[in-house]
């Protein structure tokens, strides 16, 4: 915890806030002004009153924050920490495949690159994702990017027939139906809780889907004392914190460990935290268009995610 003293001193300095997603780890989390999920970061990040934010998470979460305070600078511990889900979508090909379908809307999940964003009509997120398609009259025809398993999850939920773009997490599509299988057997009293990243057979064994908040809160509001957890494993650290009594067992990537790490997510680490605040660097920077495009479907979506909307 050598650095803690150092970063908080920092952000005193430079008038700055850290911003962390649920998949740091502990100590990260520990250390940030706010801790969320996509929905409420990008929320946090276009209210934000300061000089500098940084950003512990993946890059494109980054890039979120820059196009919603563009007067910020905005800063990333790591450059490299990218996203197998944003880089399942390249831009060029993504550019391609709308011209096959010129009068559809595009709803694009958060997790994607700033220039997929300019190509959207509106922005979701695991929290919303359902209610902003069906906020749409039903023979609307729709493109849905890039997460095709957490498309699939909203046609069958809602009864669309949306033209999905072949894209995934690799940290959840991995998750094997078979280990859960073994999980839910040895732990009868335990209940699944899955995010919609995981592919179907995985979300048909759950009790309950949701985003990383959605989890979060389900876990601290039902009766149940234990659950087994189909997602990435920073999760852990806030539900044992907002239900101390309370068992997790993660569905573990393979069968070499008992986690579910994102490489990406992992690569921040408190010492570097320090670093790019201290040297105000690597920071994200985007070009005027692309933030004033980008912003558009972006701030639809928070609009229509206000409370009572």
């Amino acid at each position: 915890m050598k650095f803690v003293d150092k970063i908080k001193e920092l952000k005193k300095q430079k008038n700055a806030i850290i911003l962390a997603h649920y998949y740091q780890t502990g100590d990260i989390q520990d250390i940030a002004d706010y801790v969320g999920d996509s929905l409420g970061l990008s929320q946090k990040a276009s209210e934000a009153k300061c000089d500098r934010i940084v950003f512990a998470g993946v890059y494109f979460m980054a890039e979120t924050a820059k196009i919603l305070n563009p007067k910020a600078k905005v800063l990333i511990p790591d450059r490299e920490a990218g996203c197998s889900l944003a880089d399942s979508c390249p831009p060029d090909r993504f550019a391609d495949f709308l011209k096959q379908y010129p009068d559809y809307t595009v709803i694009s999940y958060i997790n994607c690159s700033a220039a997929i964003k300019t190509m959207s009509d509106i922005i979701v997120t695991s929290s919303n994702a359902v209610s902003v398609v069906e906020s749409f009259p039903k023979d609307q025809k729709i493109i849905f990017a890039p997460d095709r398993n957490l498309g699939g999850y909203i046609n069958r939920l809602t009864g669309r027939d949306m033209v999905l773009w072949d894209g995934t997490c690799e940290v959840h599509d991995i998750l094997s139906t078979e280990k859960i299988i073994q999980l839910t057997m040895a732990h009868p009293d335990a209940k699944l809780i899955a995010h919609p990243e995981c592919r179907a057979q995985v979300l048909e064994l759950a009790s309950f889907v949701g985003s990383t908040n959605e989890m979060i809160r389900f876990t601290r509001t039902d009766s149940s004392e234990k659950f087994i957890v189909a997602t990435e494993s920073g999760i852990i650290h806030q539900m044992k914190k907002e239900s101390p009594g309370k068992e997790f067992i993660i569905v573990p990537s393979d069968e070499s460990c008992a986690c579910n790490d994102c490489p990406y997510m992992k690569m921040n680490t408190m010492e570097k935290i320090y670093r790019c605040l201290a040297d105000e660097s690597p920071e994200v920077q985007l070009d005027e268009d692309t933030i004033v495009r980008a912003s558009v479907p972006i701030l639809r979506m928070l609009e229509l995610s206000k409370p009572g909307r």
